[in-house]
């Protein structure tokens, strides 16, 4: 196998593709959930409990992101990485399930580990991948791309729960 250093351009945009891709659909599902909260609210109830359903998601996602990342350092990136889509994915057809306000929150806090686990590898596979020249235009893309999915999540999530119902915000 070749080492990271003699990827061809292809490869690397390949590997960058699907970088980007995790990165798009880890950041929004951090805010898809915002404009469907009223309407989650009204079906599941549990207001008292409202604000938890973003924050038990950015707070698992915070908190993850410095362990996988030492631990990403030590075993490989691609194990966590992997991991972190199938957590993300699992955790957003739980979501769409949820029977409950707390159901809900505990499967957005799986979402959320997910999208830590992400979000911490993503950035180091930049490093990976490209020289120090490089890594700037990545890194704005990457950036882009997180803006991007943060101005569509509410979008998104606000038509999907107009048209179709609030899960579908998480399927």
């Amino acid at each position: 196998m070749r080492s990271i250093s003699q990827m061809s351009t292809r490869t690397k945009v390949i590997v960058m593709a699907g970088t980007l891709l995790g990165m798009f659909t880890s950041a929004m599902d951090q805010t898809v959930v915002s404009t469907s909260m009223p309407r989650i609210i009204a079906d599941l109830g549990g207001f008292g409990l409202f604000s938890w359903v973003g924050t038990g998601f950015m707070l698992a996602s915070t908190t993850t992101v410095p362990i996988v990342g030492k631990l990403s350092d030590l075993y490989g990136r691609k194990p966590f990485y992997m991991l972190g889509i199938f957590l993300l994915l699992f955790g957003s057809a739980l979501c769409g399930m949820s029977q409950s306000v707390e159901q809900l929150i505990a499967f957005r806090i799986i979402q959320g580990f997910g999208a830590g686990m992400i979000m911490s590898v993503a950035f180091a596979i930049i490093g990976d991948v490209f020289t120090p020249a490089e890594r700037g235009k990545w890194a704005g893309l990457m950036s882009g791309v997180f803006a991007s999915a943060s101005v569509l999540g509410p979008l998104i999530g606000g038509t999907l729960t107009d048209h179709a119902s609030w899960r579908w915000a998480f399927y």
